[in-house]
């Protein structure tokens, strides 16, 4: 195992004190003189044309400064897939028609929040009620309303993949299970909803600040639709707290409402989503119906597998049509098999849009695919774990979907995890007390480090960073990576670090700026170590190249043979023969008539779907209440192939975090609706876990050093989630004998279970 210097050490994150002692500024706090506050009327119909709009009352209110709706809008639609014109299908305002309750109207700046809301208030909307329709199944009928022209039956996108001939291989099969699952809405539960503040300078030009995960995205969106160039928008992330995918659709209607606020009243405008707007109106993950057969020989090798997938989509595309590839792909991770068949089907309703959450598709299938999985070893009187061993992704191997793997650690994942919690003597012990059962199970997972293509047709590179060197041996580094909370601020800074022979407290990063900062393109798809760390690895590495070349002489030695370590750069083996890097750099001036130290490092990705995947295994341990059904997690056991941690305490934060998530995506969190409207729409209801019921949680590295990843990294944000949901419900089943294929595993459900069983 390679040593590094501040590679792979447990670091803090460079943000760290700010944020814990208020410092970091959020969208919220920010200010500028003039300012005024914005606010958004929103649909109160699932489905209407709109007729007319009557502002007059309200802009006679006292403090309100504007008013737009659609008609002051170029009614440019937008969507964050923009390589294809038929997921650009979305207004930034309704322009003749509303197809979800919560769907943005109209805007109104005025001197406070107070006023503003009285303002929608007065805002009188004429709707013509259209038929609505609120389940897939439902809206591809014959009769069915058509949410969009563009999309017959409803189906905003399908996607097949047929590798090999499962039905062929069917027949000869030892044993073939089909089973239904059935997956629930679920929002992301960031802690700083959706807010920008919008401001014009007089020459025309627009600043806007904004909680995203991708500001490129914000800036081309925002430019499309008010018709101006994108290069006279500066789209500015401040501290974001949190996104999980739910800011990931570059524009929305928050930033869009307060820059043409903004411009009307010639003063800065500041908007900011409510809780309740956050549940009503935002995105939120796909709600799923999953038909998965698979079949395996007698010795459990799986041999095919054909699953059908119905998503239920909202009303607007956001991400979903990649959502319904990945539900796809992803499930060819992490176990191999030769003989496969997908069959996808994002379908309009009229309910909030669904877009990208956590993990991407990747729960939703992962929960199908490893209770299956859980349930034909039980069958066949197989150990599941034996049963992953036997079927797992090995480095050289490729998926079925395609997936190239350079570097897998699945083995030994799945073999840590069973040392750790004696998993095979609790699996057979089956402990119970009068009224508690106790069991344990196994989730897995793999997900790639980043998505190998573009959304939209730029020229630019995935990502790429700008290192320039200070006469005081300080480096400025500048990266349009977004750091939205998961620490690649701090691993940019490190990687920069390691390469430079620099302490963490000489880097100088400034981040996700437009106007400064060379475009990346954005925080999903666990990309930004591999994408944004690669170009921060070649930036850095050049900056090296450079400075060796300049000492080379007065060193007397080649640049071969030189490192950088503890801010000095010194002859490998005559550690006497050094010189500064802050005299290294000077010197670089002097003999290149004073031009600063700069070099700018691009990277994309060598393969189209992703450069590289990681791997995990949790074991889960329950407690299920048989008087009440009652669920608690005892104990979760991790083991994560994230190449070379970086960082291990930010690792292991991530994986926390999953967890976490899982936990909830698994026995309690469910946004309800009725008719289209969401009946729960505050953290009161809907069922986040809380600290207490987060259950003891061991985590194990498992390194490998994989060949595309900067340092031999790959990702861990999302893939580290995968595992969690179905580990829980097979733990459940193992408890109690209830198996239940429909997500969340309430309490309820469990006792109607343990009634059918006679229990």
């Amino acid at each position: 195992m390679k040593k590094y210097s501040v590679i792979g050490k447990r670091l803090p994150r460079v943000d760290a004190r700010d944020k814990v002692t208020g410092k970091a500024l959020y969208t919220d706090d920010l200010s500028l003189p003039r300012m005024l506050c914005g606010a958004i009327l929103r649909s109160p119909l699932p489905h209407a044309g709109i007729v007319g709009i009557d502002t007059s009352r309200a802009l006679k209110l006292p403090g309100v400064k504007a008013i737009v709706t659609a008609a002051d809008t170029p009614q440019i639609k937008f969507g964050i897939i923009s390589r294809s014109p038929k997921y650009m299908d979305e207004y930034p305002l309704a322009v003749d028609r509303v197809r979800f309750i919560g769907e943005e109207v109209a805007a109104v700046a005025a001197v406070d929040a107070d006023v503003a809301l009285e303002a929608l208030d007065l805002i009188k909307v004429e709707y013509e009620e259209l038929t609505a329709v609120f389940d897939p199944q439902a809206a591809q009928k014959p009769g069915a309303p058509q949410l969009h022209g563009h999309a017959p039956k409803n189906i905003s996108r399908e996607y097949h993949i047929k590798k090999g001939d499962p039905a062929k291989v069917f027949e000869q099969c030892d044993h073939v299970r089909e089973d239904r699952f059935t997956t629930q809405s679920a929002i992301h539960g960031y802690m700083e909803p959706r807010a920008a503040l919008a401001s014009w300078d007089q020459s025309g030009k627009l600043t806007v600040y904004t909680s995203t995960q991708t500001p490129y995205y914000v800036q081309q969106h925002l430019g499309l639709t008010l018709a101006m160039n994108p290069d006279n928008i500066r789209v500015i992330k401040p501290f974001v707290g949190g996104g999980f995918g739910g800011k990931s659709d570059g524009l929305s209607s928050v930033e869009f409402c307060a820059a043409l606020l903004a411009k009307r009243v010639d003063r800065p405008v500041k908007l900011v989503c409510s809780r309740d707007e956050e549940f009503t109106a935002a995105r939120r993950k796909h709600p799923t119906q999953i038909t998965m057969k698979t079949g395996v020989k007698k010795d459990g090798t799986i041999l095919a597998r054909k699953c059908r997938a119905i998503l239920d989509g909202g009303a607007y595309c956001s991400l979903g049509p990649l959502t319904t590839i990945l539900m796809g792909t992803f499930q060819t991770l992490p176990f191999k098999f030769d003989h496969f068949q997908y069959d996808g089907y994002r379908i309009y309703t009229n309910k909030p849009p669904c877009g990208a959450m956590r993990g991407h598709g990747g729960p939703q299938v992962h929960f199908a695919q490893d209770a299956q999985l859980d349930m034909i070893a039980e069958d066949l009187g197989l150990d599941p774990l034996e049963m992953a061993l036997k079927n797992g992704l090995q480095t050289g191997d490729e998926s079925a979907a395609g997936f190239k793997i350079v570097s897998s650690g699945f083995a030994e994942c799945l073999e840590k995890v069973a040392a750790d919690t004696g998993w095979q003597q609790k699996r057979k012990a089956k402990k119970k007390d009068a009224d508690k059962a106790y069991g344990i199970g196994l989730g897995c997972g793999g997900f790639p480090s980043g998505a190998g293509f573009y959304f939209s047709k730029t020229t630019s590179a995935h990502s790429t960073v700008i290192i320039k060197a200070g006469e005081g041996g300080g480096v400025n580094v500048f990266t349009g990576a977004s750091d939205i909370g998961q620490g690649s601020d701090s691993v940019i800074c490190q990687i920069v670090a390691e390469v430079l022979g620099l302490p963490l407290e000489d880097i100088h990063l400034t981040s996700a700026d437009t106007h400064l900062t060379p475009p990346d393109m954005g925080t999903y798809s666990s990309r930004v170590t591999v994408a944004a760390g690669n170009a921060a690895l070649n930036a850095a590495n050049l900056i090296k190249a450079q400075v060796f070349q300049s000492v080379a002489d007065e060193l007397e030695a080649n640049p071969d043979n030189m490192i950088a370590l503890d801010r000095r750069i010194a002859v490998k083996g005559s550690p006497d023969r050094s010189i500064s890097f802050t005299d290294a750099v000077n010197l670089y001036q002097k003999k290149n008539s004073g031009a600063p130290l700069v070099a700018q490092g691009s990277y994309n990705s060598p393969d189209p779907l992703s450069p590289t995947y990681s791997f995990g295994a949790y074991i889960c341990e329950v407690e299920v209440s048989l008087l009440s059904g009652e669920v608690r997690i005892k104990k979760f056991s991790a083991a994560h192939d994230c190449g070379q941690p970086l960082n291990p305490m930010s690792v292991e934060g991530q994986i926390e975090g999953c967890i976490g998530m899982g936990i909830g995506y698994a026995i309690s969190e469910q946004l309800i609706f009725e008719d289209g409207q969401t009946l729960n729409p505050s953290f009161l209801g809907y069922g986040i876990p809380t600290a207490d019921r987060m259950p003891e949680i061991k985590i194990s590295h498992v390194i490998t050093d994989d060949p595309h990843g900067p340092f031999g990294a790959k990702e861990t944000g999302e893939g580290s989630l995968d595992p969690a949901a179905p580990a829980i419900a097979n733990a459940i089943y193992n408890a109690t004998g209830v198996r239940i294929k429909d997500l969340p595993i309430t309490a309820e459900k469990i006792l109607k279970g343990l009634e059918g069983c006679g229990r």
